[in-house]
């Protein structure tokens, strides 16, 4: 399994990530919000290196010219509500691209304990496709395992890519045991720990309640 670590090269993406962190700029939840979105469009434009191209005439004005364009169908994957504003940006930098949404969450059973529930799918067919399946955070991984056993009810993809902001490294490792060896991960960062209610550290906290609010 391949893992691109975008992060780890000097751009301004790790000016985005570094905001997104910051609990003083988190306040503002317009600027949390339009920096994940920044973060997926540079996520997609790197992922989009890996596609397949070919030659295709275009017509202006004045000729044509031969541009090499890709030849995926893509379909890209949100699990709601955190990954709205990371699906938003990859979509603009693929915006012929079909979607396909998809709820999981924690159910607590005590404290320190939860179990991972899906409950929502709405997805095309996926048989033959790119699946781009777009997840803020990767803390234990177990979600994103959940979600990927769910989503393939509607199909078996050519090709599956996992875009994320943020994994630990605990949880990278699970994904990278459980999900195909042909699946490629596509990362803004990864933190070392977890804490004992399973949240990344240092992290950022709760990405879907610092894009859009508190939950009961």
């Amino acid at each position: 399994m391949k893992v691109h670590l975008i992060g780890d090269s000097d751009s301004v993406l790790n000016q985005f990530i570094a905001e997104i962190r910051d609990q003083e700029i988190q306040k503002d939840a317009m600027r949390f919000r339009q920096n994940m979105h920044r973060i997926g469009q540079i996520l997609a434009y790197e992922l989009s290196r890996s596609f397949s191209y070919s030659d295709k005439l275009i017509g202006t004005p004045l000729g044509t010219k031969k541009m090499r364009l890709s030849n995926e169908q893509i379909v890209v994957a949100s699990v709601l509500r955190a990954g709205l504003t990371l699906h938003h940006g990859v979509l603009e930098i693929f915006d012929r691209a079909e979607n396909a949404f998809i709820s999981a969450y924690r159910k607590n059973i005590s404290q320190y304990e939860f179990d991972i529930h899906v409950e929502y799918l709405a997805c095309p067919d996926l048989n033959g496709k790119t699946l781009i399946l777009a997840d803020p955070m990767i803390a234990t991984g177990r979600s994103l395992l959940m979600v990927h056993k769910a989503i393939l009810k509607n199909g078996t993809p050519a090709k599956i890519h996992i875009v994320s902001v943020i994994a630990s490294q605990k949880g990278l490792e699970h994904i990278q045991e459980h999900l195909p060896a042909t699946t490629e991960i596509w990362l803004a960062a990864v933190d070392p720990d977890l804490d004992a209610k399973s949240y990344i550290v240092p992290g950022l906290g709760d990405a879907g309640d610092l894009a859009f609010g508190s939950k009961l």
